[in-house]
This record gives C-alpha cells, structure tokens and sequence, in this order.
C-alpha cells in the first residue's frame, strides 16, 4: 500500500469513529425495512459495488480501495466486495446490477451512472432481497441507505469563491458549465452555485455537459467564445475540475493569456495543479476517505439484517422511497492558499506528486513541502 492510501485508511479510521459517536443519538430511528425483514447474517458476505465511472481518479485511486479495506475490516477479512465500473455507460451498469443479482451478493452499493434509469434495476435488486445502498448520488426506486456529499453546499462554496475572485466588477459576464443532466447531484451544483450568483454576476452562456466529458465541456466553451468574445468573459462557473481542464484549454487555444477565474471540485490532481500555477481558482475538497466508509458500515450493517441507527445522522426522500437513513460529509473550498492543510495533509495528493518539473516553481512560491 502506498503512503496515500496508508494516510487515507487512517482517515478512514478516524472519520468513522467520529460519525459513529456522532449518530448515537439517533439509535432509535433507522426507518430500514429490509434491515428489520432479513435474517441475521454473519461476516461471510459478498459486497457488490457498482462505480458510475473511471475518467475521474477518484472512484479507481480511492473509492474502490477505501471501501474494500472498510469492508474487510468490518468483517474480520471475511467478506468479499465485488466490483465492476460502468464507464459512464448507463445501459452496461443495469447490466451489472443483474449480474450482481445472479450472483446473489447481500447488499450493494451503487454509485449511479443515471439516477433515474437505474430505478428499475434497484427495484430488481430489492425484490431479490438485496438491499442498496445510493453512494454519492441519490439513485431513484426503493433505495435502502445514502450517503453523499452536502452537494448545493458544494455549488454554494464555488458560487461564493467565483464572486469574491470577481470582487469590484459590476454584474460580471460569466459563463455556466454545468454537470451532466443525469446525474442528480449536477442539478444540486447548479442550485447552490445560482443561490449566490443569481442577481450578481450576468450568465453569458450556459451549458448542461454531456456525461461529464472535458471533451464537451471544451466543445461548449469554443461556442461560449465564439459567441461572447474571448475577451467578454469574466469568469467560468465549472461544476469540477474534469470540465475546467476542457475549459482550460478552449481559453488558451483561443488565444486567452490571462484566464479568467475558474472554479472546479474533486481536487483532481490535475486540477491541484491548474490551482497551483494559477490557471484554475479553486476547486472543493470532499472527504472520500469518509464517505466511503459511511458507504462500507451501511452496506455491511444492512447484509447483516442490522439498523442503521448508529450510522445514518438524517433522512433523505427520493420520489419512490420516504425517509431513506442518510449520512451527509461536509466539504471544504479548496484554493492555493489551503492546499498544504487539506489535501497534503490528509494524504490525498502528495507534494511530489503535485510539484513535478512543470508546477516545481509555482509549488515553491506558495510554500508547498513535504
């Protein structure tokens, strides 16, 4: 195991024992139904885990990892997760579920590729007797458990970083590139992010991206270019750091020299280092250390046949199922200004591996060390 994710599973120790005696309160109330219907189980499980997508380091470098180890030592090394990532392709993760459901795993956690179509196959899995837990993204039908990030703070800290690095200009022109329309937690994005930018800065253009991609998010910014004047944009509202790298670009091949301020989230290595060398303003740190093993004592507790009372804080409704047992992790403004205390602390990215040749100067004039 390398340093980052020996780092992360300490972080996973101590984010779990904090949510742990946070949620004792709350013993009383899990609001689970197939907890209460199922037979106890011992730790001889299998954990299917679906993953919505690999183009975004988070889910193959951290996620998958983080989860297997929670898992494995929930249960004694005894349980088995099993795993497969959709690759952003909707129709290929139904698939997966069924598959999942033939190999008769006890619970499954589901980061969902569309939020909405995935409804079927959840209801397919739960009237097989296998419960599911809605990781990151709130997956429609008769979910049992969720947990995810605070996602309108998330567009809230962005909104606010975009108007403060816009301070002194009067109803700036910027351009919105959103989520995919997908994926729920983009239309959460977009409302927290509107909620401080409504009414103060003027929306030149907006886009909803397709799947996610840098590729189109590049595409819609080249249309936003041409059709405002490279040198009429402000700033660029980015829903994460993926599309900021597409946005990126587009700027500097249209001949842009001084970039606008633009905003990210996920704390992608390569959005670390656009903040760095000062291509990119900020982006949003989350905890994926924590979620994940929010994501790993739900799916366990539930294979068990056991309440979520200790480990669910809230409730959540998605338009099938009331009163889902919830777990939100807060999330923190990432600017240059913070990097050595957030992400270099926590072991996510280390200072080798964000200051190579190319960002060594740049690293060396904000103070980043090991």
């Amino acid at each position: 195991m390398n340093t980052r994710m020996r780092r992360a599973a300490v972080a996973v120790a101590a984010t779990t024992m904090a949510v742990s005696l946070a949620a004792c309160g709350s013993a009383k109330e899990s609001g689970d139904k197939t907890s209460s219907d199922s037979a106890k189980k011992g730790d001889d499980l299998k954990i299917g885990l679906l993953l919505p997508e690999n183009a975004t380091a988070r889910y193959e470098k951290f996620d998958k990892p983080i989860i297997e180890k929670k898992v494995s030592e929930l249960t004694g090394g005894k349980a088995e997760v099993v795993y497969s990532n959709a690759r952003q392709d909707a129709t290929l993760q139904a698939q997966q579920v069924d598959t999942m459901i033939t190999n008769k795993v006890d619970a499954l956690i589901i980061g969902a590729v569309d939020a909405k179509g995935i409804q079927n196959s959840v209801k397919k899995a739960k009237d097989a007797g296998i419960p599911v837990v809605a990781f990151d993204r709130l997956a429609e039908g008769p979910v049992d458990a969720y947990t995810s990030f605070d996602n309108e703070e998330v567009g809230r800290a962005q909104g606010k970083a975009l108007l403060g690095a816009l301070e002194g200009k009067t109803k700036p022109t910027v351009v919105m590139m959103h989520g995919a329309i997908t994926d729920p937690n983009a239309a959460q994005f977009k409302k927290g992010a509107k909620s401080v930018l409504d009414g103060k800065v003027t929306y030149g253009k907006e886009y909803d991206t397709k799947e996610w991609k840098a590729e189109n998010a590049n595409s819609n910014m080249e249309g936003a270019i041409t059709a405002l004047g490279k040198d009429k944009i402000d700033g660029v509202y980015s829903a994460n750091d993926g599309l900021a790298g597409g946005i990126i670009q587009a700027l500097k091949s249209a001949g842009v020299s001084k970039l606008p301020p633009i905003t990210g989230q996920d704390a992608e290595l390569a959005g670390v280092q656009h903040i760095v060398n000062g291509e990119q303003f900020m982006s949003v740190y989350k905890s994926y250390p924590q979620e994940d093993a929010v994501a790993a004592e739900m799916a366990v507790a539930l294979a068990k046949g056991e309440d979520l009372g200790t480990i669910a804080t809230s409730k959540i409704d998605n338009t099938a199922t009331k009163g889902i047992p919830t777990v939100i992790v807060p999330v923190i403004s990432l600017t240059k200004d913070n990097i050595q205390d957030t992400i270099i602390k926590d072991g996510i990215w280390t200072v080798d591996e964000i200051c190579t040749a190319k960002y060594k100067a740049a690293c060396d004039s904000i103070g980043l060390k090991n």
